[in-house]
């Protein structure tokens, strides 16, 4: 098993849902900006260029929540099973989870990667900022009283557990005690641990928080 990886990105909730099973993976490194992933050879695995892609089983398998299932089925852990009354809810949040990831990636786009920073739009800038608290207000409300997203661990909290660092970079934690506490939780696993040590270090952000304002536009 192989699992193509670029530190920080999302492919960190795919190493996360294999240390939660156990499994052995050798890591495949890549960086965001080199041009590597718009290669040939990276295409041939991921046909848009993004991480993470897997190989496993002979084959290469592409987006997280598609890997995530299949790993799941495959090892018939960590997800509800087919006709399970919590399947449907397994689901809904684990694309959910790519829902509040597309958004933080417009975000990171936003504040981080788009030249000059005079091209940057402030008023995109704040309503992709009031669509990522809809979505944390979401979460935040869901796990009022709850320890994870379904009754017990599974592999969603793995996909949207990830996001919630970042989730953080352009929202004040404070505002979603139930959210950070849960991000707290998710982050003291030991699987989780063990990923963040094998995933090197973060890439893509250099500073705690990202306000709108300090952008010029």
């Amino acid at each position: 098993m192989r699992l193509h990886h670029v530190p920080g990105s999302r492919s960190i909730r795919v190493l996360w849902l294999i240390e939660e099973l156990g499994l052995n993976c050798e890591l495949q490194l890549w960086s965001l900006t080199d041009g590597s992933l718009r290669s040939a050879g990276f295409r041939a695995l991921s046909p848009a260029g993004r991480i993470p892609a897997l190989e496993i089983d002979g084959r290469a398998i592409f987006e997280s929540a598609a890997i995530v299932q299949y790993l799941t089925e495959r090892e018939g852990r960590l997800a509800p099973k087919p006709g399970d009354e919590e399947r449907a809810d397994f689901l809904s949040w684990v694309n959910f989870a790519e829902t509040q990831a597309n958004i933080l990636q417009a975000l990171n786009i936003h504040h981080i990667f788009l030249r000059p920073e005079s091209a940057r739009s402030i008023p995109l800038m704040r309503l992709d900022t009031k669509r990522l608290a809809v979505t944390a207000r979401a979460v935040d409300t869901h796990l009022q009283g709850r320890e994870t997203l379904l009754t017990t661990f599974s592999a969603a909290d793995c996909m949207l557990g990830f996001n919630i660092e970042a989730v953080f970079r352009f929202l004040p934690f404070a505002d979603y005690p139930a959210l950070a506490a849960y991000r707290d939780r998710m982050q003291a696993r030991p699987a989780y641990r063990r990923a963040l040590a094998r995933a090197g270090d973060d890439v893509i952000y250099d500073r705690d928080f990202y306000e709108v304002s300090d952008v010029p536009g």
